[in-house]
Protein backbone atom coordinates (compact mmCIF):
# COMPACT_ATOMS: atom_id res chain seq x y z
CA UNK A 1 0.00 0.00 0.00
CA UNK A 2 1.32 3.43 -0.92
CA UNK A 3 1.85 5.65 2.11
CA UNK A 4 1.62 8.93 0.21
CA UNK A 5 -1.83 10.50 0.08
CA UNK A 6 -3.97 8.89 -2.61
CA UNK A 7 -6.78 10.33 -4.71
CA UNK A 8 -9.95 8.69 -5.96
CA UNK A 9 -12.70 9.26 -8.49
CA UNK A 10 -14.49 12.57 -8.13
CA UNK A 11 -17.63 12.43 -5.97
CA UNK A 12 -20.91 12.85 -7.80
CA UNK A 13 -21.93 16.49 -7.96
CA UNK A 14 -18.37 17.75 -7.36
CA UNK A 15 -17.05 17.43 -10.92
CA UNK A 16 -14.99 20.25 -12.49
CA UNK A 17 -14.63 21.36 -16.16
CA UNK A 18 -11.12 20.08 -16.83
CA UNK A 19 -10.75 21.68 -20.26
CA UNK A 20 -11.58 25.13 -18.84
CA UNK A 21 -9.10 24.69 -15.98
CA UNK A 22 -6.41 23.45 -18.37
CA UNK A 23 -6.82 26.47 -20.64
CA UNK A 24 -6.69 28.85 -17.67
CA UNK A 25 -3.57 27.29 -16.15
CA UNK A 26 -1.64 27.25 -19.40
CA UNK A 27 -2.26 30.99 -19.65
CA UNK A 28 -0.98 31.49 -16.09
CA UNK A 29 1.96 29.07 -15.78
CA UNK A 30 4.70 29.38 -18.44
CA UNK A 31 5.84 26.15 -20.08
CA UNK A 32 2.92 24.02 -18.93
CA UNK A 33 2.25 21.37 -21.55
CA UNK A 34 0.30 18.19 -22.12
CA UNK A 35 -3.16 16.93 -21.27
CA UNK A 36 -3.97 16.77 -17.55
CA UNK A 37 -5.80 14.16 -15.56
CA UNK A 38 -7.97 15.12 -12.59
CA UNK A 39 -8.92 13.21 -9.46
CA UNK A 40 -10.09 14.13 -5.97
CA UNK A 41 -8.57 13.81 -2.54
CA UNK A 42 -11.32 12.08 -0.54
CA UNK A 43 -10.47 13.54 2.86
CA UNK A 44 -11.70 16.79 4.35
CA UNK A 45 -15.18 18.08 5.00
CA UNK A 46 -14.77 21.72 4.03
CA UNK A 47 -12.92 22.99 0.97
CA UNK A 48 -12.68 20.52 -1.92
CA UNK A 49 -9.23 19.43 -3.04
CA UNK A 50 -8.33 17.97 -6.44
CA UNK A 51 -5.14 16.63 -8.02
CA UNK A 52 -4.17 17.83 -11.50
CA UNK A 53 -1.57 15.57 -13.11
CA UNK A 54 0.27 16.87 -16.16
CA UNK A 55 2.95 14.74 -17.87
CA UNK A 56 5.77 16.63 -16.12
CA UNK A 57 4.12 18.44 -13.21
CA UNK A 58 1.50 17.96 -10.50
CA UNK A 59 -0.74 20.59 -8.95
CA UNK A 60 -3.42 20.73 -6.29
CA UNK A 61 -6.59 22.75 -6.93
CA UNK A 62 -8.66 24.04 -4.02
CA UNK A 63 -12.20 25.40 -4.25
CA UNK A 64 -15.03 26.04 -1.76
CA UNK A 65 -17.72 23.39 -1.22
CA UNK A 66 -20.88 23.39 -3.27
CA UNK A 67 -24.03 24.72 -1.58
CA UNK A 68 -24.49 26.99 1.45
CA UNK A 69 -21.28 28.57 2.76
CA UNK A 70 -20.61 30.68 5.84
CA UNK A 71 -19.84 34.23 4.77
CA UNK A 72 -16.30 34.37 6.18
CA UNK A 73 -15.29 30.76 5.47
CA UNK A 74 -13.60 29.21 2.42
CA UNK A 75 -11.61 32.33 1.50
CA UNK A 76 -9.49 31.21 -1.43
CA UNK A 77 -7.77 34.58 -1.81
CA UNK A 78 -6.68 34.60 1.81
CA UNK A 79 -5.18 31.12 1.58
CA UNK A 80 -3.41 31.96 -1.69
CA UNK A 81 -1.89 35.12 -0.21
CA UNK A 82 -0.77 33.37 2.97
CA UNK A 83 0.96 30.58 1.07
CA UNK A 84 2.97 33.10 -0.92
CA UNK A 85 3.91 35.46 1.92
CA UNK A 86 4.20 33.34 5.04
CA UNK A 87 6.80 31.05 3.48
CA UNK A 88 9.53 33.59 4.27
CA UNK A 89 9.00 33.04 7.99
CA UNK A 90 7.53 29.53 8.03
CA UNK A 91 8.99 27.42 5.22
CA UNK A 92 6.36 24.67 5.32
CA UNK A 93 3.78 26.32 3.02
CA UNK A 94 3.31 24.84 -0.47
CA UNK A 95 4.01 27.26 -3.31
CA UNK A 96 0.85 28.76 -4.82
CA UNK A 97 0.83 29.43 -8.59
CA UNK A 98 -2.53 30.89 -9.60
CA UNK A 99 -5.63 32.39 -8.01
CA UNK A 100 -8.80 32.75 -10.09
CA UNK A 101 -11.49 35.21 -8.98
CA UNK A 102 -13.67 34.63 -12.07
CA UNK A 103 -16.43 32.40 -10.71
CA UNK A 104 -17.83 31.79 -14.20
CA UNK A 105 -15.01 29.35 -14.96
CA UNK A 106 -15.88 26.59 -12.47
CA UNK A 107 -18.68 28.19 -10.42
CA UNK A 108 -16.45 29.49 -7.62
CA UNK A 109 -13.10 31.11 -6.93
CA UNK A 110 -10.20 28.68 -6.77
CA UNK A 111 -6.44 28.54 -6.54
CA UNK A 112 -3.75 26.12 -7.64
CA UNK A 113 -0.61 25.21 -5.68
CA UNK A 114 2.24 22.75 -5.93
CA UNK A 115 1.67 19.21 -4.81
CA UNK A 116 3.92 18.28 -1.90
CA UNK A 117 4.27 14.51 -2.07
CA UNK A 118 4.38 12.96 1.34
CA UNK A 119 2.66 11.00 4.06
CA UNK A 120 -0.41 12.38 5.82
CA UNK A 121 -1.38 10.63 9.04
CA UNK A 122 -5.11 10.14 9.37
CA UNK A 123 -6.89 7.83 11.80
CA UNK A 124 -3.89 5.60 12.52
CA UNK A 125 -0.15 5.46 11.97
CA UNK A 126 0.45 3.00 9.10
CA UNK A 127 1.95 -0.26 10.33
CA UNK A 128 4.57 -0.02 7.56
CA UNK A 129 6.20 2.90 9.36
CA UNK A 130 7.05 0.69 12.34
CA UNK A 131 7.12 3.65 14.74
CA UNK A 132 8.17 2.83 18.29
CA UNK A 133 6.45 4.72 21.12
CA UNK A 134 9.65 6.78 21.49
CA UNK A 135 9.56 7.73 17.81
CA UNK A 136 5.88 8.61 18.09
CA UNK A 137 6.67 10.87 21.05
CA UNK A 138 9.43 12.54 19.06
CA UNK A 139 7.10 13.11 16.10
CA UNK A 140 4.41 14.51 18.42
CA UNK A 141 6.90 16.95 19.93
CA UNK A 142 8.07 17.97 16.46
CA UNK A 143 4.43 18.62 15.57
CA UNK A 144 4.14 20.91 18.61
CA UNK A 145 7.49 22.55 17.87
CA UNK A 146 6.22 23.60 14.42
CA UNK A 147 3.08 24.97 16.08
CA UNK A 148 5.16 27.10 18.45
CA UNK A 149 7.36 28.21 15.55
CA UNK A 150 4.28 29.33 13.63
CA UNK A 151 2.97 31.32 16.58
CA UNK A 152 6.35 33.04 16.89
CA UNK A 153 6.62 34.07 13.22
CA UNK A 154 7.33 37.77 12.68
CA UNK A 155 4.17 38.35 10.68
CA UNK A 156 5.02 42.00 10.07
CA UNK A 157 8.23 40.96 8.34
CA UNK A 158 6.20 38.61 6.13
CA UNK A 159 3.92 41.46 5.07
CA UNK A 160 0.96 39.95 6.89
CA UNK A 161 0.42 42.63 9.52
CA UNK A 162 -2.99 43.42 8.05
CA UNK A 163 -4.18 39.80 8.05
CA UNK A 164 -6.25 40.31 11.19
CA UNK A 165 -6.84 42.48 14.26
CA UNK A 166 -5.30 40.89 17.37
CA UNK A 167 -6.94 43.36 19.75
CA UNK A 168 -10.26 42.00 20.99
CA UNK A 169 -9.61 38.63 19.33
CA UNK A 170 -10.99 36.48 22.15
CA UNK A 171 -14.22 38.44 22.39
CA UNK A 172 -14.72 38.41 18.61
CA UNK A 173 -14.17 34.66 18.42
CA UNK A 174 -16.68 33.91 21.15
CA UNK A 175 -19.38 36.23 19.80
CA UNK A 176 -18.59 35.26 16.21
CA UNK A 177 -18.85 31.51 16.75
CA UNK A 178 -22.02 31.90 18.80
CA UNK A 179 -23.51 33.86 15.93
CA UNK A 180 -22.33 31.37 13.29
CA UNK A 181 -23.65 28.45 15.31
CA UNK A 182 -27.06 30.04 15.72
CA UNK A 183 -27.29 30.84 12.02
CA UNK A 184 -26.55 27.22 11.12
CA UNK A 185 -28.77 25.56 13.72
CA UNK A 186 -31.25 22.88 12.69
CA UNK A 187 -34.23 21.53 14.62
CA UNK A 188 -32.33 18.38 15.66
CA UNK A 189 -29.16 20.15 16.90
CA UNK A 190 -28.26 20.94 20.56
CA UNK A 191 -28.51 24.57 21.67
CA UNK A 192 -25.27 24.81 23.71
CA UNK A 193 -26.87 27.47 25.94
CA UNK A 194 -24.99 26.65 29.21
CA UNK A 195 -21.65 26.50 27.38
CA UNK A 196 -22.26 29.75 25.53
CA UNK A 197 -23.11 31.49 28.81
CA UNK A 198 -19.94 30.10 30.48
CA UNK A 199 -17.73 31.19 27.58
CA UNK A 200 -19.13 34.71 27.79
CA UNK A 201 -18.75 34.85 31.60
CA UNK A 202 -15.22 33.44 31.92
CA UNK A 203 -13.62 35.23 28.99
CA UNK A 204 -9.88 35.94 29.55
CA UNK A 205 -7.92 38.91 28.26
CA UNK A 206 -6.12 38.56 24.92
CA UNK A 207 -2.68 36.98 25.07
CA UNK A 208 0.04 39.61 25.43
CA UNK A 209 1.88 38.35 22.34
CA UNK A 210 -0.41 37.83 19.33
CA UNK A 211 0.69 35.59 16.50
CA UNK A 212 -0.30 33.77 13.33
CA UNK A 213 -3.35 31.63 14.13
CA UNK A 214 -3.66 28.66 11.76
CA UNK A 215 -7.15 27.67 13.00
CA UNK A 216 -6.92 24.07 11.75
CA UNK A 217 -3.56 22.68 12.89
CA UNK A 218 -3.94 18.89 12.99
CA UNK A 219 -1.90 15.85 11.97
CA UNK A 220 -4.05 15.35 8.87
CA UNK A 221 -3.00 18.83 7.72
CA UNK A 222 0.69 18.02 8.11
CA UNK A 223 2.85 16.32 5.46
CA UNK A 224 5.68 13.96 6.44
CA UNK A 225 8.73 13.31 4.31
CA UNK A 226 8.16 9.92 2.56
CA UNK A 227 11.88 9.16 2.86
CA UNK A 228 12.09 10.25 6.49
CA UNK A 229 8.62 10.10 8.07
CA UNK A 230 9.93 11.66 11.28
CA UNK A 231 10.36 14.96 9.42
CA UNK A 232 7.51 17.41 8.76
CA UNK A 233 7.88 18.99 5.30
CA UNK A 234 4.55 20.75 4.80
CA UNK A 235 1.50 22.23 6.49
CA UNK A 236 -1.83 22.54 4.66
CA UNK A 237 -5.24 24.28 4.93
CA UNK A 238 -4.48 27.94 5.53
CA UNK A 239 -7.76 29.54 4.45
CA UNK A 240 -8.91 30.34 8.01
CA UNK A 241 -5.56 31.77 9.11
CA UNK A 242 -5.53 35.14 10.84
CA UNK A 243 -3.74 37.11 13.56
CA UNK A 244 -4.82 36.58 17.13
CA UNK A 245 -4.38 34.78 20.42
CA UNK A 246 -2.16 31.68 20.05
CA UNK A 247 -3.80 30.04 23.06
CA UNK A 248 -7.14 30.12 21.24
CA UNK A 249 -5.39 28.32 18.37
CA UNK A 250 -4.03 25.79 20.85
CA UNK A 251 -7.60 25.24 22.03
CA UNK A 252 -8.67 24.64 18.43
CA UNK A 253 -6.02 21.95 18.01
CA UNK A 254 -6.70 20.22 21.33
CA UNK A 255 -10.41 19.95 20.48
CA UNK A 256 -9.41 17.39 17.83
CA UNK A 257 -6.92 15.62 20.12
CA UNK A 258 -8.60 12.37 21.17
CA UNK A 259 -6.37 10.51 23.58
CA UNK A 260 -6.22 6.78 24.31
CA UNK A 261 -8.18 6.95 27.60
CA UNK A 262 -11.13 8.91 26.21
CA UNK A 263 -14.51 7.07 26.27
CA UNK A 264 -15.57 4.91 23.33
CA UNK A 265 -18.11 7.41 21.90
CA UNK A 266 -15.40 10.08 21.83
CA UNK A 267 -13.04 7.69 20.04
CA UNK A 268 -15.52 7.56 17.15
CA UNK A 269 -14.68 11.21 16.38
CA UNK A 270 -10.94 10.61 16.10
CA UNK A 271 -9.44 11.58 12.74
CA UNK A 272 -5.73 11.51 13.65
CA UNK A 273 -3.48 9.07 15.55
CA UNK A 274 -3.47 11.12 18.76
CA UNK A 275 -4.25 7.92 20.72
CA UNK A 276 -1.18 6.01 19.50
CA UNK A 277 1.33 4.69 22.08
CA UNK A 278 3.81 7.50 22.67
CA UNK A 279 1.49 10.39 21.76
CA UNK A 280 1.23 13.06 24.45
CA UNK A 281 -2.01 13.46 26.35
CA UNK A 282 -3.84 16.80 26.10
CA UNK A 283 -2.35 17.87 29.43
CA UNK A 284 1.16 16.87 28.32
CA UNK A 285 0.58 18.63 24.98
CA UNK A 286 -0.28 21.88 26.78
CA UNK A 287 2.66 21.55 29.18
CA UNK A 288 5.14 20.89 26.36
CA UNK A 289 3.74 23.77 24.32
CA UNK A 290 4.09 26.11 27.32
CA UNK A 291 7.66 24.94 27.92
CA UNK A 292 8.68 25.47 24.29
CA UNK A 293 6.90 28.82 24.08
CA UNK A 294 8.35 30.00 27.39
CA UNK A 295 4.95 30.88 28.88
CA UNK A 296 2.57 29.80 31.64
CA UNK A 297 -0.87 28.43 30.83
CA UNK A 298 -3.01 28.43 33.97
CA UNK A 299 -6.56 28.34 32.62
CA UNK A 300 -6.54 25.97 29.70
CA UNK A 301 -10.06 24.76 30.48
CA UNK A 302 -11.37 27.91 28.83
CA UNK A 303 -9.38 27.52 25.61
CA UNK A 304 -10.22 23.82 25.33
CA UNK A 305 -13.94 24.47 25.84
CA UNK A 306 -13.80 27.21 23.23
CA UNK A 307 -12.11 24.77 20.85
CA UNK A 308 -14.86 22.20 21.39
CA UNK A 309 -17.59 24.78 20.78
CA UNK A 310 -15.86 26.13 17.68
CA UNK A 311 -15.52 22.56 16.36
CA UNK A 312 -19.24 22.07 16.96
CA UNK A 313 -19.88 25.24 14.98
CA UNK A 314 -17.86 23.91 12.05
CA UNK A 315 -19.61 20.53 12.27
CA UNK A 316 -23.02 22.21 12.39
CA UNK A 317 -22.27 24.45 9.39
CA UNK A 318 -21.42 21.33 7.39
CA UNK A 319 -24.45 19.43 8.71
CA UNK A 320 -26.68 22.39 7.77
CA UNK A 321 -25.73 21.88 4.11
CA UNK A 322 -26.50 18.15 4.36
CA UNK A 323 -29.75 18.72 6.28
CA UNK A 324 -31.00 21.07 3.54
CA UNK A 325 -29.94 18.81 0.68
CA UNK A 326 -27.14 21.10 -0.52
CA UNK A 327 -24.60 18.28 -0.41
CA UNK A 328 -25.14 14.55 -0.90
CA UNK A 329 -22.00 13.47 0.96
CA UNK A 330 -23.25 10.73 3.31
CA UNK A 331 -20.33 11.27 5.68
CA UNK A 332 -22.17 14.31 7.03
CA UNK A 333 -25.36 12.48 8.08
CA UNK A 334 -24.04 11.77 11.59
CA UNK A 335 -22.56 15.21 12.21
CA UNK A 336 -25.51 16.21 14.39
CA UNK A 337 -24.69 13.33 16.76
CA UNK A 338 -21.06 14.49 16.79
CA UNK A 339 -22.28 17.96 17.71
CA UNK A 340 -24.24 16.59 20.67
CA UNK A 341 -21.22 14.63 21.89
CA UNK A 342 -19.05 17.76 21.73
CA UNK A 343 -21.60 19.56 23.90
CA UNK A 344 -21.43 16.75 26.48
CA UNK A 345 -17.62 16.93 26.49
CA UNK A 346 -17.74 20.70 27.00
CA UNK A 347 -20.15 20.42 29.93
CA UNK A 348 -17.87 17.84 31.58
CA UNK A 349 -14.90 20.23 31.30
CA UNK A 350 -16.95 23.11 32.69
CA UNK A 351 -18.27 21.06 35.61
CA UNK A 352 -14.71 20.13 36.65
CA UNK A 353 -13.19 23.55 35.96
CA UNK A 354 -11.94 25.82 38.76
CA UNK A 355 -12.46 28.95 36.65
Amino acid sequence: MALTDQTSRIREGEELPLDVIDQYLKAQIPGLEGVPRISQFPGGASNLTYLLEYPEREFVLRRPPFGHKAKSAHDMGREYRILNQLNAGFPYCPKAYAYCTDETLIGAEFYVMERVRGIILREDIPAELNFTPAQTTALCKSFIDKFVDLHNVDYQACGLGDLGKPEGYVQRQISGWIDRYERAITADAPTWEPVKAWLRDKMPADHHKPGIVHNDYRFDNVILDPDNPMEIIGVLDWEMTTLGDPLMDLGNTLAYWIEADDPAPVQLMRKQPSNAPGMLTRRQFVDYYAERAGIRIDNFDYYYTYGLFRLAGIVQQIYYRYFHGQTQDKRFARFVQMNALLEQMSLQVINKSKL
